[in-house]
């Protein structure tokens, strides 16, 4: 019997897969027009997702969105926690169809005020390692103790997939950014190095390479190494399921 369980866990866990959204897509055409000015990428893992915007010549930081997605039956729904584009979108969910040409290219399709709007993505990576996943900032040390953070309206979320990551701070109730940051990371044997592409406070940031070390503890990422500024920094970061949506549920 338990052969038999494991099998049935393996096949749904490859059929799961052929489809998954996880990693990182960049968007290529927008109602049949390239989109060579702006580039905009976007994060999916673990029923998250992120997108941000930026300049493609100076880098400048446009915009950014996210909160957390279902899929189910070609049907794709999002329920925003944050969205510099458009704040009446926070707590509210959009739904549009969602169509993939092969596991590395989608499209959506959904209805706006100025009519149906056509977004094409290409995944640009689904690579995976051990820090993989949508996490919260639970505890920060200061002052050599470490200070408890629950997260509510007011949290800091990190998603990382596919070699690219993105932070953000925001208040869901206010529906404000305290800010956001993100680009390409590789994290391996317990050193995280992350590159930034945009950073909403700066754009002269934008080709950082910043170094850190990282340890997993019970499920928990535990994150050192001096921040952009150069200020010593401990954080340990959740699982974000696990520590707020859980709570709501």
């Amino acid at each position: 019997m338990k052969l038999l369980a494991s099998l049935s866990l393996v096949l749904i866990s490859f059929f799961s897969n052929a489809q998954s959204l996880d990693g990182s897509w960049r968007v290529t055409e927008i109602n049949g027009q390239a989109q060579n000015n702006e580039e905009t990428v976007m994060i999916y893992q673990e029923g998250y997702f992120v997108f941000a915007s930026k300049e493609a010549r100076s880098n400048h930081f446009l915009g950014t969105g996210g909160g957390v997605y279902t899929m189910k039956n070609g049907v794709y729904e999002e329920t925003f926690d944050f969205n510099t584009y458009n704040s009446e979108k926070v707590g509210t969910t959009v739904k549009c169809d969602i169509d993939f040409k092969n596991n590395n290219e989608l499209t959506f399709s959904y209805s706006t005020p100025d009519g149906l709007r056509k977004e094409t993505w290409q995944r640009i990576s689904d690579e995976e390692n051990d820090l993989n996943g949508t996490w919260v900032i639970t505890s920060r040390k200061r002052d050599g103790n470490l200070s408890q953070m629950t997260p509510g309206a007011r949290r800091t979320v990190k998603i990382l997939g596919g070699g690219r990551f993105q932070w953000i701070a925001f208040n869901s109730e206010t529906k404000e950014l305290s800010g956001t940051g993100g680009g390409t990371y590789t994290a391996k044997d317990g050193k995280y190095i992350e590159t930034i592409d945009f950073f909403s406070r700066d754009d002269s940031r934008v080709g950082a390479e910043l170094s850190f070390d990282f340890e997993v503890i019970d499920d928990e990422w535990h994150h050192s190494g001096l921040s952009s500024r150069g200020a010593p920094i401990y954080e340990i970061w959740s699982d974000y399921r696990e520590a707020y949506l859980n709570k709501k549920e």
